[in-house]
């Protein structure tokens, strides 16, 4: 499983690396990292039959995670790929936005790993 993580704090690649490292080695799963949502956009416009699930941050400067959520859903259909938002301010707006816009999931920093990885377990 192939997983876009769109994050401005570029330090969420050497924590996902190594609170993945297990899957990672035993080729259950492969990260790309984006900093930002138009980096995001730029590696779907190369790679996007490749991504099975999108985790974005929504807070991020320049283009916003709901604003990349609300491109990926309109203009990659086909199946689009999962989106699941991720923020620290887990107030309800972002929540509704993010569902109004068509995630499909919503988890709040700090992330809990163990239950993002269950997740994981239930998207094809």
């Amino acid at each position: 499983m192939k997983i876009l993580v769109v994050d401005d704090e570029t330090d969420i690649q050497t924590l996902f690396q190594l609170k993945f490292r297990k899957e990672i080695k035993n080729h259950e799963m492969e990260f790309a990292f984006a900093f930002s949502g138009e980096e995001a956009l730029n590696y779907l416009n190369h790679h996007m039959h490749e991504a099975v699930l999108i985790l974005s941050d929504i807070n991020m400067p320049g283009m916003s995670g709901l604003e990349l959520l609300r491109v990926i859903k309109k203009d990659y259909e086909n199946p689009p790929p999962k989106v699941m938002m991720v923020t620290a301010y887990g107030d309800e707006e972002n929540y509704n936005h993010a569902m109004e816009y068509g995630a499909d999931d919503f988890l709040t920093k700090p992330l809990d790993f163990n239950l993002l990885k269950e997740k994981l377990k239930h998207i094809n």
